[in-house]
């Protein structure tokens, strides 16, 4: 091994954020990497701390999810919804700054800085259902389907307004991103589709 090149485990945790992107603690320990090399690394430059237990390179390129990415791996239990899942889906015109976040109930919101946080709780079906498995720099990210993300719009659209359910429901459905159907089977798991039936009468002329 050449003199200042990086030993074993430091070889090991590089190539693992060169391969997926973003590295969690968690990663390192299932390798049986002690978590004091990710400290070594980061102090030699080597390594960027960008959260609370991850890590990635310094000249990494970033997708534009990064953020989410980085919720999912603190989150494992939730699911990206609401806004956020809007923007994955690329639906409508919210540019939130928060990552939007359902939790089942009693769970506990990740202690994350940055970026912030909203949490919405769901339960049941409601939590279940609709859901989509994306990879984000090497993270599998859970989120609700574009359809779903409609019918939850309605169900909390006093979180986030009428007008942004109504705008996610006319685009989802001009971009052909979800069925009538479809849109009628999350409605019936949200409870909302009293709420939107008169709308979903409308697209349909």
């Amino acid at each position: 091994m050449k003199i200042g090149s990086p030993a074993p485990h430091e070889q090991s945790v590089l190539l693992l954020a060169s391969r997926f992107g973003l590295v969690h603690t968690r990663d390192v320990v299932a390798l049986g990497i002690p978590t004091v090399v990710l400290t070594r690394l980061v102090r030699v430059g080597q390594l960027l701390r960008v959260g609370r237990g991850v890590y990635t390179l310094p000249d990494s390129t970033m997708s534009a999810q990064r953020s989410i990415a980085e919720v999912a791996l603190r989150a494992p239990r939730g699911v990206i919804c609401l806004l956020s899942a809007l923007r994955v889906h690329e639906i409508g015109t919210q540019a939130p700054f928060e990552i939007w976040l359902a939790l089942p109930p009693g769970v506990a919101v990740p202690r994350i800085k940055s970026p912030a946080i909203r949490v919405v709780r769901m339960s049941g079906d409601a939590l279940t259902q609709g859901i989509e498995k994306k990879n984000f720099d090497g993270v599998e990210v859970r989120v609700f389907s574009a359809a779903k993300t409609v019918a939850d719009c309605f169900k909390f659209r006093n979180k986030i307004g009428l007008d942004v359910a109504l705008e996610a429901l006319q685009e989802t459905w001009r971009a052909r991103k979800a069925t009538i159907n479809q849109l009628r089977q999350y409605a019936v798991t949200d409870r909302v589709s009293k709420v939107m039936q008169p709308y979903m009468e409308a697209l349909l002329g």
